[in-house]
């Protein structure tokens, strides 16, 4: 269904053709490794599940600095991979440049814009995610008061913190939230001590949930979490797993979906390029609930942000996206 709705978004939109027989799908992760446990792990998970499918090899490669990532593009795209999967805004940069050189390869980047006609730009509507995870939180809590952990001190982690102070206010207009951002270099995405010392503050200021999306840096979040008896909440990925009965849920950002189609598009020579923005409608983001998790969320919370979802679908409630208005009126 996912990929049904990824290409009826894209109608009308360039299509490059791609045979099955010569895919050569890559993915280069953006800082913090494919195994974040987060972010770049989702991107992970759609690769390999691809893989698993349909028996086609891809390959991969983890920057470790900035000048890595056109190498690495450039790279893939001289020996032939296609299509090439960018994780991460930083990318952008690169992309652009390495995609006018090879405009016969496919591209694709998330959390950013590349407008060139062999690039697919995948975005998500983060902050609609954020807004039921704050709605969980606001129920959950008991203190009223919540926190908000973030990694690089950026737009886009902005639009997650946004979201989320306006699921809390929906359920508690009286709630108090803080909020913390790791850095402002790429270093803030793994700096684990760090989401654990913000955590920390928090709760000692009374937060008794705190959100992060600060990819890494928030297992250290977590952890600080349930050291300190409160709840935590996971982001990308479900991180229910990382202190099982002490993270409340965690906000899905499917990019493994968003790989898995990529290749899978490309595999079926219908590749389509342009910009594609996935939220709740479109199966784009969500939250996680599973064993470890279960006992955490009552029937009266999941009652309610399953109402909440339904109206943010139906557009009864329009959530703040702070990329396109850098306020948050919550």
């Amino acid at each position: 269904m996912f990929r049904k709705l990824m290409a009826a978004a894209a109608a009308g939109l360039m299509a490059v053709a791609a045979q099955a027989a010569e895919i050569k799908p890559a993915v280069v992760y953006d800082l913090g490794g494919k195994y974040d446990k987060s972010f770049n792990e989702a991107a992970y998970r759609g690769a390999e599940k691809f893989k698993e499918d349909t028996g086609i090899e891809y390959r991969d490669f983890e920057i470790q600095n900035d000048a890595q990532r056109e190498q690495a593009l450039r790279r893939f795209a001289q020996q032939g991979y296609h299509p090439i999967i960018a994780i991460g805004f930083s990318q952008a940069a690169a992309v652009e440049k390495v995609a006018k050189e090879f405009p016969d390869v496919e591209f694709g980047i998330v959390d950013m814009v590349v407008d060139l006609p062999n690039v697919r730009s995948i975005l998500f509507k983060e902050h609609e995610g954020s807004f039921l995870v704050g709605v969980m939180a606001a129920m959950a809590s008991k203190t009223g008061k919540v926190g908000f952990v973030g990694g690089m001190d950026i737009p886009l982690i902005r639009k997650f913190a946004c979201g989320y102070v306006g699921g809390v206010k929906y359920v508690n207009p009286d709630a108090e939230i803080f909020q913390n951002m790791t850095g402002d270099t790429g270093a803030a995405w793994n700096d684990p001590a760090k989401g654990a010392e913000l955590t920390r503050s928090q709760v000692d200021r009374g937060a008794d949930v705190v959100y992060h999306a600060a990819g890494g840096t928030g297992v250290g979040v977590l952890q600080a979490a349930a050291e300190a008896g409160i709840l935590g909440i996971g982001v990308d990925s479900n991180q229910n797993g990382l202190q099982p009965g002490h993270v409340l849920t965690s906000m899905l950002k499917r990019v493994d979906n968003a790989v898995y189609s990529a290749f899978e598009d490309a595999r079926n020579g219908k590749f389509t390029t342009g910009i594609y923005v996935l939220g709740l409608k479109e199966g784009g983001v969500g939250y996680a609930m599973d064993e470890n998790n279960a006992a955490l969320v009552s029937d009266e919370m999941k009652a309610k942000v399953e109402e909440v979802a339904a109206k943010i679908k139906s557009g009864e409630i329009k959530v703040h996206d702070y990329m396109s208005d850098s306020t948050c009126p919550y």
